[in-house]
């Protein structure tokens, strides 16, 4: 660089945000014309590198502005103002079927952003950057308290905003992969929503054998999320992701302990109504285990287990008995539950019942399965334990990148829209302090 020139300034903000805040970066005091490339990466808890990179040209003021210019290649390409978080990949040579997920909500996600001189596609570890910044990206915003849960036999934990309250909650539930999961529940906490999230796959009791979970686990969630003093009772959600989405339809229409205010499914179904124990779903599941599909690769292919969608209407939740409005989220390109069809014939149902003015879908056409928070990275499939045999295999999900991304972000926005109006709207007595 000439040395009568400044140096490369590389910005971010913000610096210290949420992980829905996005990016805006920016460089300046560029040779004019400059090629450059801007890389992102981040070193996972699990002890691997995630990156992301774009190829820029400098203007003829020696400037690149993310959110204005066209990337010209990379990992993503065209105007995204986010493209170095969404499209994060595992570097070459990492382990195969990664998945990233935030283990402690406590700590921040660091990336690390730089620039580099031409455009690269590689190597970025032996290269010397013309400028570097580090930014965090939190879930869980300052003054959450976290508090593990183990009443009543639960095993959650609970994320309590700042502030008198009370506050709106949601029962948030994953999918069929079991364990702990905490970042989503920390983000809505951020976004003013007690919100408890439970581990309810695999469970075992204090001698070691499987604890066989029923509607009764959920409802005891329920109550002690209701229950909470920081929690306005009456303006409770259910959240579920894949087969939670499937417990949450089940307790919304059977259960007389739960009364949801409103409810979130993310990529679920209404086939195999959770009513009662969840083995017996996973047995009725397992009968069509000859439906199992592998592509090339040999990665699974789980979508077709529940298909085709039964006319027995024993087979299904009875939508006619939903009370409350419904957000169906769904990935058109999910290989692992037939989400698509699913919403169709619940869509039909809910018509039929004379309660569709309760339902809601945003349908994505190129999204997959794994439906996360914003600008979380998309992976197309990943490692799975079986419950079971804990045998480890691959689980095509599905999506196209840029699609699914977008499908994140939009959902995401849309997702805290419905929640505002269902359980903020016309609440007087419900408190937003210090958020």
């Amino acid at each position: 660089m000439d040395n009568k020139r400044p140096c490369p300034l590389l910005s971010v903000a913000p610096r210290r945000g949420m992980l829905d805040d996005g990016l805006d970066v920016h460089v300046q005091y560029l040779l004019p014309g400059l090629p450059v490339t801007l890389h992102a990466l981040i070193h996972s808890e699990d002890d691997d590198f995630w990156e992301a990179f774009g190829h820029y040209v400098s203007d003829a003021s020696g400037v690149v502005h993310v959110s204005e210019d066209a990337c010209l290649g990379g990992s993503y390409s065209g105007v995204e103002p986010a493209g170095l978080l969404w499209s994060m990949r595992p570097i070459a040579g990492s382990r195969t079927g990664l998945r990233f997920r935030k283990i402690d909500t406590c700590t921040p996600i660091e990336v690390h952003i730089s620039v580099y001189d031409g455009h690269l596609n590689e190597g970025f570890q032996k290269k010397s950057s013309l400028a570097s910044v580090v930014v965090q990206r939190w879930y869980m915003a300052s003054g959450i308290q976290k508090v593990d849960v183990r009443e009543k036999g639960l095993k959650g934990t609970l994320f309590i905003p700042p502030g008198p309250g009370p506050f709106p909650a949601v029962l948030d539930l994953w999918g069929g992969g079991g364990g702990l999961v905490e970042y989503r529940s920390a983000l809505l906490a951020s976004k003013g929503y007690v919100s408890l999230t439970l581990e309810y796959i695999g469970l075992v009791n204090a001698d070691g054998k499987p604890y066989n979970v029923g509607s009764d686990y959920f409802e005891a969630a329920f109550t002690v999320l209701k229950q909470h003093p920081k929690v306005c009772p009456e303006r409770v959600a259910m959240m579920g992701l894949s087969f939670g989405a499937s417990v949450t339809l089940g307790m919304a229409a059977y259960s007389s302990v739960i009364k949801p205010r409103c409810v979130i499914c993310i990529n679920g179904s209404h086939i195999m109504p959770v009513n009662g124990s969840l083995s017996d779903v996973f047995d009725a599941i397992k009968k069509n285990v000859k439906n199992t599909r592998y592509d090339e690769e040999q990665r699974i292919i789980w979508r077709d287990l529940l298909l085709p969608v039964p006319e027995d209407p024993l087979k299904k939740v009875d939508m006619g008995c939903i009370t409350c409005p419904v957000l169906l989220i769904v990935g058109e390109d999910d290989q692992n539950w037939p989400a698509k069809e699913s919403a169709e014939d619940i869509k039909k149902m809910m018509k039929r019942a004379g309660n569709s003015h309760l339902l809601t879908v945003l349908s994505y056409p190129g999204a997959g399965h794994l439906i996360e928070p914003p600008y979380s990275p998309h992976v197309r499939a990943s490692n799975f334990i079986l419950q079971e045999t804990k045998e480890k295999v691959v689980v095509l999900w599905g999506g196209q990148t840029k699609p699914h991304c977008l499908a994140q972000e939009d959902s995401w926005h849309k997702t805290l829209a419905f929640l505002e109006q269902h359980l903020y709207s016309n609440t007087a007595v419900v408190s937003r302090a210090s958020l």
